[in-house]
């Protein structure tokens, strides 16, 4: 079996709406490699503190959760989305909201559950390769990957694929809320601490306001394969 350290690693980064989770997902089809959501284990944290009653300013607390959550990705039977499952319950729609990025982003400033979360992130790497989406995947989580990007895009265009997304969901958002929101996380996850958001030394930077989902995928695989 293939050495951790020798699994090729692909990391994508970038903030909420740049469009990372969707290009990491294709990137990783087509690479036949798999797929690590970085995000989605901090919503599933939060979710789970949520389900437990734990207040998320008791950092003690929500550290115990996240040491002891059971988390587990699924792809689902129809090809859709991959399900998310928090001790057993499928969370995947409830991990969507914006609550859940609320929680997950109060929770992300704390260094004992970034600390607790990290061995658990180091698990996805495995044979073929793995291509992780996050905020610090290529500057804290795998550092020493061979190909690293980060993708951008405007405030509002990143608002209104959110609007779009929720929309389409059936639930009742505003976009200037919405754009609110985007642009106070920004603020919060660029100044934190600890693991801020950035791009990592040597990240190819895409800013990907305007452009279609497969120009962005064709400018991965430029740098990958060229």
């Amino acid at each position: 079996m293939a050495h951790p350290a020798a699994v090729p690693v692909l990391t994508i980064d970038g903030p909420s709406g740049s469009g990372k989770g969707t290009i990491s997902r294709l990137v990783a089809d087509r690479l036949g490699w798999r797929l690590l959501d970085s995000g989605a284990l901090y919503r599933a944290v939060g979710y789970a503190a949520g389900e437990e009653g734990i207040d998320l300013s008791d950092a003690e607390a929500v550290t115990r959760c996240a040491r002891t959550v059971k988390i587990r990705f699924q792809p689902s039977a129809d090809g859709g989305e991959t399900r998310v499952l928090v001790n057993g319950h499928d969370a995947t729609d409830e991990l969507r909201t914006e609550t859940a990025g609320a929680a997950a982003s109060a929770i992300a400033v704390i260094p004992s559950v970034r600390e607790a979360l990290v061995d658990l992130q180091h698990g996805f790497r495995k044979a073929p390769g793995l291509v992780a989406d996050g905020r610090d995947m290529g500057t804290v989580i795998f550092p020493e990957a061979a190909h690293k990007f980060f993708l951008t895009a405007s405030a509002a265009e990143r608002a209104k694929r959110r609007y779009k997304q929720l929309k389409d969901k059936g639930l009742s958002v505003t976009l200037a809320v919405l754009q609110r929101e985007i642009e106070a996380r920004d603020e919060r996850d660029a100044s934190r601490p600890v693991a801020p958001l950035k791009p990592a030394e040597g990240a190819v930077v895409i800013d990907t306001t305007g452009m279609p989902i497969d120009e962005v995928v064709a400018k991965v695989f430029a740098v990958v394969r060229p």
